[in-house]
């Protein structure tokens, strides 16, 4: 059985950049937290809490420690509250979504709408709207969504770091029609293109494709959602446990890719134990 792995499977810069602050930080200081998880892999966030690095919800909750902002940044009103507390405050926020909320606090105010390409709910997206100084402000997922949105004069556009070109692309073509002026930023992380263009690559000639992440990782999700689009065989585990041996059965070559918040030693898991059950 042969099994591809993606070269660009695992950890993302923002994210080891992240983890390893973390690291650091948890060794100099005798109390720490991160507000929410830092990423999005419960196993290396069980991993941080084994070093003292416990995650809450609420600022209210921090009392008189280091406060680990994580990589997918926070709010504002967040940012404000962790000042007026006069907290430590470590800020792994990966630098490209910080680009993303400058441009959105930027663009609206020099009267820009501002419309992101993401998912309402996620902790990035949610961030990045609260830089956005305007009661004009919209989170679209895809097209449709983007032709809901009222004519206005001037519209700026960024992204989800994670978000697919694709789907920007798209969304971009529908608000040109929308306005007279279309402020345009590619926020969507080079890493997230490769690793997408690689996993579309890789599911087109394998007869099994796994995609390696949390559930709750949106860049994970997204593999997932691409690689099953061409090779229905693809599941989406966190760990080597998540494998049933009954996949297996008749497969030549399996693909493995996995999110930007899986670590390596994850990755080799699921390699290890694909070998084991092929035996």
């Amino acid at each position: 059985m042969k099994i591809e792995l993606a070269q660009s499977a695992g950890f993302c810069f923002g994210v080891k950049r992240a983890v390893n602050m973390a690291f650091e930080a948890a060794e100099n200081a005798p109390k720490i937290c991160s507000l929410g998880p830092l990423i999005h892999s419960p196993q290396l966030v069980n991993k941080l809490e084994q070093e003292g690095i416990r995650v809450v919800h609420d600022v209210a909750d921090m009392h008189e420690e280091t406060v680990i902002i994580r990589s997918h940044g926070i709010t504002r009103s967040e940012e404000e509250q962790l000042r007026r507390k006069q907290l430590q405050v470590v800020d792994a926020t990966c630098p490209f979504v910080k680009k993303a909320q400058q441009y959105a606090m930027q663009s609206s105010a020099d009267g820009y709408a501002v419309v992101i390409v993401g998912e309402q709910e996620h902790p990035e997206v949610q961030g990045i709207v609260s830089y956005a100084q305007t009661d004009k402000a919209w989170v679209v997922a895809d097209a449709a969504a983007a032709a809901a949105i009222p004519a206005q004069r001037k519209i700026a556009l960024v992204a989800q770091t994670t978000q697919s070109f694709g789907n920007f692309r798209e969304i971009s073509t529908i608000l040109l029609e929308k306005c007279k002026e279309l402020r345009i930023f590619n926020t969507i992380c080079d890493a997230t293109a490769v690793r997408q263009d690689e996993a579309r690559t890789i599911a087109g000639r394998v007869d099994l494709m796994l995609v390696i992440g949390g559930r709750n990782s949106a860049n994970t999700t997204r593999l997932a959602s691409i690689c099953a689009a061409i090779q229905p065989h693809t599941f989406h585990i966190e760990t080597g446990a998540d494998i049933d041996p009954a996949w297996l059965d008749n497969i030549a070559s399996i693909g493995i890719t996995a999110g930007a918040s899986t670590p390596e030693w994850i990755i080799s898991e699921v390699v290890e134990r694909l070998r084991k059950i092929a035996k």
